[in-house]
């Protein structure tokens, strides 16, 4: 059965990427490129592909043009009549600042915290302690020929070429032909090399890219600033990161003229940026009112805001309506998704703003090149710039968690925030210092500023008379000033006399004030509830980020870690949404018919539902999206780009149900929660779903439904259950849909209700509950005989394990003696005790213990009954399941295991141990024991141990083999090996000449 409804879909998203008309031919090609089959004209009853177009005469029209030839063309009619759909919502207000000291979150425990350069180099000096020759060695012994390699090019040579190209097409060409005019011009070829230093080299040209899927279709433009004997050219944005427009360069053969004669020419889709996934945005799910006459919609303001990002040089403001329509319009080439298709009806460029231009100024700066023709204005981005000093584009901090000063928000799309740290905030108060002495009026004097114009980049005296700010102009009027602080990202109108000239030396940091996204709040954005959540938790805070994607802006997860309890902004602000009336509230002494109890922790706790509108509701909800998966191409909702927090959809017990992602294991495992049921699951992420737009909002308006209770009146406290007990608990009241409770407390601080549970309806009767009968039998007993189990014959024991070792392992390494491997120091303790990992096994390990966790989610949890001393078991540590060996068992149920992979000693309950099977032995245990050579053996003090773990623990090194010292087990092997740290581009360090310095000390030898 053919779709109808799509195929008109597809066809119109063709067809209005062609917006001059399409032949047949062409038209069916463009439709297979798009969907992977031909139009099913024959399938939908129509014997010839035109007799189906005449059939749909609100999609298309049909023409012939001068030839004869049958032109397909878009029909506009239908879009006309969706035009006009505007959303908004509230501005929150202005924010207050407070200073939270912040601790650093960890990494994922599955991902490295470093890794090596492309490939760590193989030096074969041993320094003062070896003696196999003075001097560094290539990394290859056949490095020196270099016989593969191009010979080095001289970058000012090639520069200087590409300048005199760029002289003679001053507005610009692709890429793609710049070989072609190289070699033309200089008669040999352009280095390859230097393509890859063409965005770097600002100075000289700027590339582009174009809206086109072809990522390698980019423009060259001269740069946005040239230098000049006389004056600088009129460029309206030397710093913006996009390149001008081919049409705004100036030809060098005509004079030059001044800032106030700018005259930007009007760009063109075809030659900008303008369809670039930026232009891409997400608007609120509440429908709001069009603009009114004198205000703006924060939806349209957004717009705005990522228009004039685009046109970095500025645009004229009689071309905002077309280029307006025109980029939504471009949008449908970017999407695959067809109700994409009807983004662009739900705005129009309202017509009064042209005659008000004043709304635009909290949004872009407004120059008047023509006094006497107001309506020939020019628009730029607030940010941007209008001096002949370049502004470095700000850089997105290299750590994974950098700390962020949340400014204020309007709009979680577009969150205003400052780095803190070396090279962002300490940099910027070192610049305001220095400004401070710089204008000092008691020193210089300095005069106000005469003219400031719109754009210009100024020095503002603050309001206390101490700061200078950099700050730049937005409007100008008869005696105040509209600025807009760009290190600060606030504006306000100030008196003309604190406006000062900027001096250049002022001008090399870049603007600290900048903006992120925050990830799952896009479908709602500007929803008042999220926004006012917002201001009331991060507003004015230092928080730690998780940059998700390290786009323009960047996509982020902020985290307030001041607290015992890490908070996620982001989840926090979603469930702002919840409709509170939909919340299952218990009062005390209450008593609760047609109780489900759907999990049964570890711990004791458990996870009850109740008859209740959230829950017939999200029983609804679920089976609507149950049946529209099944009329859908569910890989379509893949989750691409998990994250901590994030509310999507996966199968439980084979239905969809709600989850939220609670921890990543590198890109393929994570961690979840069904949040309905209070179930903890390790899944793959190809096993997430989407939450399908037209349900996110129902969905996200109910509360969970699985509350969380602890059994009354027990002896013992949650976390001390036995297994026996949980166990017990699970076989009397899963699957029971019939039960009954009675509450006793409730604990608001631990959001955890006390009560006592019956299997059936007589809740009147304190003997007939679950509490009575568990706190009456031998359910809480500790049994240490169960546990306490060591034999002092180990022989036999390891036996069957020492097979398990991947033979080639041993002799890999007697082969490797004295020559280098690539490792990773996870443990250090002092030089003559760490543990290595080999590098080049590490993803296998990463994959090992993915695989680990998901086969040990979905295992029943089943203690074991025995657990001996000397034995390999697979153990739950953090979120992970390791491989370990059991060093000693305490009769508190408590063992001592030794991490096989990573070399550390930890202490886990004996419910957190599980058998280790065949599959997951296969792997050469990659901890190994080490010692530093070229040192006598000694027994280190505590500041060479330090000295030594600073140096090398965490840190991924070049180990070279001088011993191994063979033992019966893998794990008792020991490595002698130099560690080298050649990180550094000048030397290699070699770590035994630093702990030489501390051998010389004298010492108590063991």
């Amino acid at each position: 059965m053919v779709d109808v409804e799509g195929v008109k879909k597809m066809l119109r998203a063709v067809l209005l990427a062609n917006k001059g008309g399409v032949s047949l031919s062409r038209l069916q090609l463009e439709y297979k490129e798009l969907t992977g089959e031909q139009i099913p004209h024959k399938q939908m009853g129509h014997n010839h592909l035109d007799a189906l177009l005449a059939s749909m005469p609100s999609v298309v029209r049909t023409e012939r043009t001068r030839s004869g030839e049958v032109c397909v063309c878009v029909c506009t009619a239908h879009l006309a009549k969706v035009v006009a759909r505007q959303r908004s919502s509230k501005k929150t207000g202005r924010p207050h600042l407070v200073n939270t000291q912040m601790r650093v979150k960890p990494a994922a425990p599955l991902v490295l915290n470093a890794k090596p350069q492309t490939s760590l180099r193989q030096p074969n000096h041993r320094g003062r302690g070896g003696a196999r020759g003075g001097g560094r060695a290539p990394l290859n012994p056949n490095e020196s020929l270099n016989s593969g390699k191009e010979k080095p090019y001289n970058p000012q040579e090639v520069q200087r070429r590409i300048s005199e190209i760029l002289g003679k097409y001053s507005n610009g060409f692709w890429v793609s032909k710049l070989p072609q005019i190289y070699r033309e011009l200089y008669k040999q070829d352009m280095p390859t090399e230097a393509f890859k230093d063409l965005e770097t080299w600002i100075h000289i040209c700027t590339v582009e890219k174009t809206c086109s899927s072809n990522p390698s279709e980019l423009l060259l433009y001269p740069a946005k600033e040239q230098t000049s004997t006389s004056s600088p050219p009129p460029i309206l944005n030397p710093n913006s990161p996009s390149a001008p427009g081919p049409n705004s360069s100036t030809p060098t053969d005509q004079p030059v003229q001044s800032p106030t004669q700018r005259t930007p020419s009007i760009p063109h889709l075809t030659h900008s940026g303008s369809c670039s996934p930026r232009t891409t945005t997400s608007s609120s799910s509440s429908p709001s009112p069009p603009s009114s006459p004198g205000t703006l919609s924060p939806d349209l303001k957004l717009k705005l805001e990522e228009l004039l990002v685009k046109y970095s040089n500025g645009l004229w403001a009689h071309a905002l309506p077309k280029l307006f329509q025109d980029t939504l319009v471009c949008l449908i080439c970017l999407k695959i998704y067809i109700y994409s298709i009807l983004f662009i009806s739900k705005f129009k460029f309202p017509g009064h703003v042209l005659e008000n231009l004043h709304l635009l100024s909290g949004i872009c700066t407004i120059d008047y090149p023509m006094p006497d023709n107001p309506k020939r204005a020019i628009l730029e981005e607030l940010g941007r710039r209008l001096s002949n000093h370049a502004v470095p584009s700000l850089q997105i901090p290299k750590e994974e968690y950098p700390s962020v000063l949340v400014v204020e928000a309007t709009n979680t799309n577009g969150v205003i925030i400052r780095y803190i740290g070396e090279g962002y905030s300490l940099a910027q108060e070192s610049m305001e210092d220095e400004m401070r002495v710089f204008y000092d009026v008691n020193q210089r004097r300095p005069t106000p500023l005469s003219s400031p114009s719109s754009g210009q980049l100024v020095a503002v005296r603050a309001e206390e008379e101490e700061e200078i700010l950099r700050g730049q102009v937005c409007e100008v009027m008869a005696d105040r000033i509209k600025v807009h602080y760009v290190d600060h990202g606030f504006s306000e109108v100030i008196s003309k006399t604190k406006v000062l000239e900027l001096h250049e030396r002022f001008f090399k940091l870049p603007f600290q004030a900048t903006k992120c996204k925050l990830a799952g709040l896009e479908p709602f954005c500007q929803e008042p509830a999220v926004l006012k959540r917002f201001e009331t938790m991060a507003s004015g805070k230092i928080l730690l980020a998780e940059i998700i994607d390290r786009g323009q802006p960047p996509v982020a997860v902020l985290y307030d870690t001041s607290q015992d309890d890490d908070v996620n902004i982001n989840s926090a602000c979603m469930k702002a949404l919840q409709d509170k009336t939909l919340t299952s509230t218990l009062q005390v002494n209450s008593a609760y018919m047609n109780v489900t109890v759907r999990s049964v922790c570890s711990d004791g706790t458990i996870y009850c539902q109740l008859p209740s509108r959230g829950l017939a509701k999200l029983n609804e909800t679920l089976e609507n999206i149950e049946a529209y998966f099944h009329s859908q191409v569910t890989s379509e909702f893949l989750v691409s780009n998990p994250f901590c927090g994030k509310v999507c959809v996966a199968r439980y017990k084979g239905k969809w149900s709600r989850v939220e992602i609670t921890n990543l294991h590198g890109r393929r495992v994570l961690d979840i929660l069904f949040i309905d049921v209070g179930v903890q699951a390790s899944v793959e992420v190809f096993e997430l779903r989407e939450i399908p737009p037209q349900f996110l909002r129902d969905l996200m308006a109910i509360p969970p439904q699985a509350v969380k209770c602890c059994l009354a009146d027990l002896a013992v406290s949650v976390g001390s259950w036995t297994p026996d007990a949980v166990q017990w608990l699970r076989e009397k009241v899963l699957n029971i849909t019939d039960c009954s409770m009675k509450v006793a407390k409730v604990d608001e601080t631990k959001r955890c209700t006390y009560v006592h549970l019956f299997t059936d309806k007589n809740f009147h009767d304190a003997a007939r509950s679950l509490n009575h009968q568990m706190g009456q039998s031998d359910l809480f007993r500790q049994q240490p005989d169960v546990f306490l189990t060591s034999k002092t014959n180990s022989g036999n024991l390891l036996r069957p394990f020492c097979s398990l070792e991947n033979p080639c392992s041993r002799i890999r390494l007697c082969v490797l003696l004295g020559n280098n491997i690539d490792v990773y120091v996870s443990v250090a303790c002092h030089p003559g005790h760490f543990v290595l990992q080999p590098w080049r096994d590490m993803y296998r390990l990463v994959v090992l213990m993915g695989e680990m966790i998901l086969y040990y989610s979905k295992t029943e949890e089943k203690p074991l009954a025995h657990i001996e001393k000397n034995h390999i078991y697979a153990a739950k540590i953090e979120n992970s399941w390791h491989r370990v060996l059991v060093k000693g068992v305490l009769s508190n149920g408590s063992v001592s295991v030794y991490e096989l992979d990573y070399g550390k000693h930890e202490l886990v309950s004996c419910t957190q141990l599980r058998p280790l099977i065949k599959e997951f032995r296969q792997l050469p245990f990659q901890g190994i024991t080490a010692q530093l050579a070229g040192l006598k053996p000694r027994q280190w003090s505590e500041e060479a141990s330090i000295v030594f773990r600073n140096h090398v623990e965490k840190k991924p090194l070049v180990a070279q083999l001088e011993a191994v010292q063979e033992a019966t087990n893998p794990w008792d092997r020991k490595l002698v090996v130099f560690l080298v740290d050649t990180s550094q581009e000048e030397r290699d360090i070699w770590v035994h000449d630093i702990m030489a310095e501390f051998a010389d000390e004298p010492t108590n030898k063991p």
